[in-house]
């Protein structure tokens, strides 16, 4: 792919290694479990956003993009849910949390 679909192609993809990297270092700043966790939601929200819209903008809209979009929707709720179930669970072993 050439021209401006192949650069934004290009930039997105960049976007998405570069959010992963960014939650890799915010890991490192952070010390607390619960604090470690918007990271992890940060690199399935941003990066899976950045790679759909890169799909997108190189297939237009096939169904290999919509299939695409539709594992990111998945992945994002799958992502909050998790998040939210292992955040409580580390609030009910540090006893901060209500039973």
């Amino acid at each position: 792919m050439t021209g401006v679909a192949g650069i934004a192609v290009s930039v997105l993809l960049g976007l998405a290694v570069l959010s992963a990297w960014l939650a890799c270092f915010a890991l490192l700043r952070f010390r607390a479990a619960l604090d470690r966790l918007h990271c992890s939601a940060f690199v399935n929200a941003a990066g899976g956003g950045f790679v759909a819209a890169a799909v997108l903008v190189q297939d237009r809209a096939t169904d290999r993009s919509l299939k695409v979009l539709a594992i990111l929707a998945i992945l994002v709720l799958g992502s909050a849910a998790l998040s939210h179930a292992v955040g409580r669970a580390i609030l009910l072993r540090d006893g901060t949390g209500s039973s």
